[in-house]
């Protein structure tokens, strides 16, 4: 399909948060940041659900957010360099098709009953998602004025807890069998010889809805296939600006800050998730489908977040907000450490509300004047997602180890305190040619 040579944006239209004529491209991929999330809000689930059915621990479980998360850091770098020699809507279509292979994958996987076969089936959609948010973030963010950059994502990625929030009710309604078996019924199974049988439907039961969702993810990248693109500054750089080097990100400390501020954002955002449920069930003595719904819970007030931090930061500097943001949530989860029961419950659920503004905040910081390196620091900062594969497994680590969950949530609250640092210190944009910001 033909795409628009550039972006250029009336000077009436300099401070709007999307330039005239450029609504359509915008929709299409603030939608991917709705489709990206489903995924990802389903291995919350998956875990509780695989503990049971696979008969594993919770370290064990955890290595659903590895696989998942591995995938996000080995593809990035790819993604980014198949970008910089054609296009982000090729990144957009290349994604999408490897998330619908992913998601169809878990039908064999089912049938086999193989963990490893699921693992390998999220693998193989979260390098689909890893090019889809190595292209979307720097798309939106660079589809504009600079100077709303911030705004422009955080709005984007607003609709990302939409889709957090309808991954968290498919897992619940549709995954969740609501049979919990008492150790005295899964002895009672045993003896009838029924056992493996009841096992066998509770994994069978991922197979509908991750069909439906790689259905929808082939029925997006068609509409992105067909819908006109524009090419935007970072896309068509001069011989002399060239695409940018790996190394000339060494010039931009704030930016190496920024990785690291979002791995550790990233990892504290899927620990708190992937145990969440957990949480619950242990400490308000829910069952899970009942667990299933506060995390449902959770996902809204950080969807909420995102709206209400998109207002405020027409009157609050960003980089002020998620300090504020940060030192609150440390508060919270220290609550939750503290006082595990319904208390903590509640202060760990309203973490999500201030963690909501963090990844697209870093995100956007992290790209602040590097220019033709953009899409470079792009999948650098993607690939910084890992820390949602290690922080799982940290916690169940201390999680097993201590025999409390609650002790768990030191990890993420370690997480905050950084980030806490970076808000207020160190993400003034500071590198060649840049001046530092106050």
């Amino acid at each position: 399909m033909n795409e628009r040579s550039s972006i250029a944006a009336p000077s009436a239209d300099k401070h709007a948060l999307v330039p005239a004529g450029l609504l359509v491209p915008f929709v299409l991929v603030t939608a991917l940041f709705f489709l990206w999330a489903i995924p990802n809000n389903l291995n919350d689930v998956l875990i509780q659900h695989f503990m049971k059915s696979f008969e594993i621990s919770r370290f064990g479980a955890a290595f659903i957010q590895f696989a998942f998360y591995l995938g996000y850091f080995l593809l990035a770098i790819p993604a980014a360099l198949l970008m910089r020699r054609t296009s982000y809507r090729t990144g957009f279509l290349t994604g999408l098709c490897l998330y619908a292979c992913g998601a169809f994958l878990f039908w064999p996987a089912a049938h086999a009953r193989s963990y490893q076969f699921f693992l390998v089936a999220l693998f193989v959609i979260a390098c689909g998602l890893s090019f889809l948010e190595t292209a979307s973030n720097p798309f939106i963010a660079q589809l504009g004025d600079p100077e709303t950059s911030e705004r422009r994502l955080n709005f984007s990625q607003a609709f990302n807890p939409f889709g957090s929030i309808t991954g968290a009710l498919i897992g619940t309604v549709f995954i969740f069998s609501g049979v919990e078996l008492s150790s005295g019924e899964a002895a009672k199974l045993k003896t009838q010889g029924l056992y493996e049988a009841y096992l066998r439907t509770e994994t069978l039961r991922v197979v509908k809805p991750y069909f439906v969702i790689g259905a929808v993810a082939l029925l997006w990248a068609f509409l992105i296939w067909r819908a006109k693109f524009p090419k935007i500054h970072s896309e068509h750089e001069d011989a002399a600006a060239g695409h940018g080097r790996f190394a000339d990100l060494f010039d931009y400390p704030h930016f190496w800050l920024a990785v690291f501020a979002q791995f550790l954002y990233v990892g504290a955002q899927v620990g708190t998730w992937s145990y969440f449920i957990t949480y619950v069930h242990d400490y308000a003595h829910q069952p899970e489908k009942t667990a299933g719904y506060y995390l449902t819970g959770s996902l809204v007030a950080f969807m909420i977040g995102r709206f209400v931090a998109t207002f405020l930061m027409g009157y609050v500097a960003p980089r002020a907000l998620m300090g504020i943001y940060s030192v609150i949530n440390m508060a919270l989860v220290a609550i939750g450490v503290v006082a595990p029961g319904w208390l903590g419950v509640w202060t760990i659920l309203l973490s999500s509300f201030f963690m909501s503004l963090m990844f697209p905040t870093i995100f956007a910081l992290g790209l602040k004047g590097l220019g033709p390196n953009t899409k470079l620091g792009s999948s650098l900062l993607v690939m910084a997602i890992v820390g949602g594969a290690i922080f799982p497994l940290l916690m169940g680590f201390v999680s097993d180890r201590t025999h409390s969950l609650a002790l768990g949530y030191v990890v993420p609250l370690a997480a905050y305190a950084y980030i806490a640092l970076y808000s207020f210190f160190l993400s003034a944009p500071r590198g060649a040619g840049l001046q530092s910001a106050a």
